[in-house]
């Protein structure tokens, strides 16, 4: 068995015998000498350990080891009150602490020991005492936060089980750590009363039996068992502060990834400062040219501190010229790192990209607001549509020609428009009468106007004109763009962030998927076909639970799809419904029985296709666009509502004949609504309604 290991089995019991034999038996002064000198130096250790030790919880066997040491000190004092009250003597420490600190004066000592107990008591231990009651109730409110951090962080798979488990003990580990010390800090407060009281017994009681029983005068009564009392109380208060500072330094002790010590941050942080080390030096210059002060001590002081700072002011250059000289080396080679090299080429999920003549709308100080409404576009698109919009990487393009403006995403050109400077934006009938140059609204594609700015409340005095500014414009642009490719801006990790807010919120319905064994890409694949058909994705834990439903069933991302529109049917009716009404496209009977007998599943039965003739799919297109068109113009907003087996097939089929034509199965038409019959698919001629 190793040394450290026979210590820590056989020592620490052995510790907890002397205290009760200390506690009973009598000992003689060689020992008492030998424990008093043992008590000094263990304080003296367990101080300078709390300075070494990086975090608080790596010390985490003080509280329990305070405790030790204080009745092991307190035993000390049962015992070393036993000699002075038995022989009049306690062994040579005892009499020489107290020959030497009293001077031969025993109210100078009596002053010094009430000093000692003033700073432990009132001072450290109560100090020490407050912070551990605090840094105990904030690391308990904390728990669950940082629990629930951890768990989104393994989740994300940006840590793994191991980590996890570690940053879990830790916590747990400092919750314990600060409640121990919060209850640990009492003992040093007892300990200080105690020592008190035991003082004050040794002098009355010594007084009583040096008089009585010795038949000693007065005089030498109070001199010699005032030694010993006092003596008794300095080698007991003197491990007794040191453990106090310990226990301050332990609970304030903040972790640091700089140093390794206490002593180490603080020349650091201290280093860091030149500045504040001139400034007091120059101070205390200052103080030795006042009259009546003493002039050699503040020079003296005043122009070490001054040279000090010169020293740790060329240090801090010294430092920064390095650090200058690294971040210069790595600027000129920016590509020499796989890591650099990624980032140059990374490319924006979503960006805009500005003429020069346009960059004044995205400058704050020349009046611009442009950023400021796309950080509210993406906060409008979040609460409307549950999309955590990227960050919109804004720059100025000089190859773009002037007031032109263009969006990609992922890379990839998907818009473009213009934004004239010093033009407002109006749409509406009787624009024609307004001066400007005619233009095409982006979004809508209706007919527009880029009109002067002075036009502004000629257009507004039309009746059903609508004007907007440039920023705006863009931004309404920006947004449809946004909607429109929803899915492709929807990432891994945006997915796992709504797992996580989720799990939050209803941690059940997430182990639920868990064990169902519905992974992140498993919801990802979902979610993106939801966006790509502008279902909004707010109800994140209703589609949790519809995907882990048909998981257990079937765990393809079609039918998980289905299964989560179906979950949210009525807020995907409610995105069509008119006052109450839904305008829908129907397929004739006869004609949906005889697309569902095409129906079939590609390879791995992942996907349903038609397999029908060219022609007749041609001729279904034809009549439902048409159909289609007829509804918008008469003011309505269609949707086709078919069979549910035959849903996904006719939305692959239709998405690129009618993008914006929603199809929706029986199975999602919430029973609140009216039903206006607007079309008939029959394969042939549509019949009206």
């Amino acid at each position: 068995m190793k040394l450290k290991q026979r210590m820590g089995l056989f020592g620490v019991p052995a510790m907890v015998i002397a205290i009760v034999v200390l506690l009973v038996v009598p000992m003689p002064t060689w020992i008492i000498d030998v424990l008093i000198t043992l008590n000094m130096s263990a304080a003296l250790v367990v101080l300078l350990t709390t300075m070494h030790v990086r975090r608080p919880q790596d010390f985490s066997a003080f509280p329990s080891l305070l405790l030790l040491m204080t009745m092991f000190r307190l035993g000390l004092n049962v015992s070393v009150t036993r000699l002075v009250l038995l022989h009049g003597y306690a062994g040579t420490v005892v009499q020489s602490f107290g020959s030497f600190v009293i001077g031969g004066q025993i109210v100078v000592g009596l002053i010094i020991f009430l000093i000692l107990i003033v700073i432990q008591f009132v001072v450290v231990t109560n100090g020490a005492g407050r912070v551990s009651e605090v840094a105990a109730r904030f690391s308990l409110d904390g728990m669950a936060p940082r629990l629930v951090a951890i768990d989104g962080e393994l989740n994300s798979g940006l840590i793994d089980e191991k980590e996890a488990r570690r940053r879990r003990r830790e916590i747990d580990e400092t919750s314990e750590f600060y409640g121990n010390m919060d209850g640990a800090s009492k003992f040093v407060r007892g300990d200080a009363i105690a020592a008190l009281v035991i003082v004050f017994i040794n002098l009355i009681g010594g007084f009583a039996i040096g008089v009585v029983q010795h038949h000693d005068t007065l005089s030498r009564a109070i001199h010699t068992y005032s030694v010993l009392s006092i003596g008794d109380g300095l080698v007991s208060q003197i491990p007794a502060l040191l453990l106090s500072i310990s226990t301050g330094l332990i609970v304030t002790r903040a972790a640091t990834t700089e140093s390794d010590d206490f002593g180490s941050d603080v020349t650091t942080q201290f280093g860091n400062q030149p500045r504040a080390v001139l400034v007091a030096g120059v101070a205390m210059g200052l103080l030795a040219l006042v009259p009546g002060l003493p002039h050699v001590p503040f020079l003296v002081v005043g122009g070490l501190l001054v040279l000090l700072s010169r020293r740790v002011r060329r240090a801090v250059e010294a430092r920064r010229e390095r650090e200058a000289a690294i971040e210069a080396q790595g600027s000129r080679a920016p590509g020499d790192t796989p890591a650099s090299l990624a980032a140059e080429i990374r490319v924006e999920p979503l960006q805009l990209e500005i003429a020069p003549n346009l960059t004044p709308l995205a400058d704050k100080a020349k009046g611009g607001d442009l950023l400021e409404r796309i950080r509210g576009l993406r906060r409008k698109l979040a609460y409307e549509k549950g999309v955590l919009v990227p960050r919109v990487h804004t720059r100025d393009n000089v190859d773009l020609p002037a007031s032109t403006y263009r969006i990609r995403v992922n890379g990839v050109e998907v818009a473009r428009g213009a934004a004239p400077p010093g033009r407002l934006l109006a749409i509406g009938p009787d624009i024609d009468m307004l001066p400007g140059e005619a233009t095409t609204e982006p979004v809508f594609g209706l007919p527009a106007k880029w009109i002067p700015a002075e036009a502004r409340l000629e257009a507004l005095a039309a009746a059903g004109i609508t004007v907007i500014d440039r920023s705006s414009a863009i931004v309404t642009h920006l947004g449809e763009v946004v909607s429109s490719h929803a899915g492709e801006l929807l990432s891994m990790q945006q997915v796992r962030t709504l797992v996580d807010v989720a799990k939050g919120t209803d941690p059940a319905a997430v182990e639920e998927m868990t064990a169902a064994q519905v992974t992140i890409t498993d919801l990802f694949g979902v979610l993106v076909n939801l966006l790509d058909e502008g279902v909004p994705i707010l109800d994140i834990v209703r589609i949790i639970q519809a995907v882990t439903e048909q998981a257990r069933i079937a765990k393809t991302t079609e039918r998980m799809t289905e299964a989560a529109r179906t979950a949210l049917g009525a807020s995907i009716t409610a995105l069509h419904t008119r006052n109450a009404e839904l305008s829908v496209i129907t397929l004739d009977a006869a004609f949906e029985q005889a697309l569902a007998k095409d129906l079939h599943f590609g390879d791995g039965a992942n996907e349903s296709v038609l397999v029908v003739e060219p022609s007749v799919l041609e001729r279904l297109s034809s009549e439902v666009r048409t159909v289609a068109e007829q509804a918008r113009r008469a003011g309505h907003d269609p949707v086709l509502v078919v069979a549910p087996q035959l849903r996904p097939a006719l939305r692959r089929l239709l998405c690129s004949v009618v993008p914006s034509l929603s199809v929706m199965s029986l199975n999602e038409i919430s029973g609140n609504v009216h039903l206006q019959r607007i079309g008939v698919i029959n394969g042939g001629v549509p019949a009206a309604a």
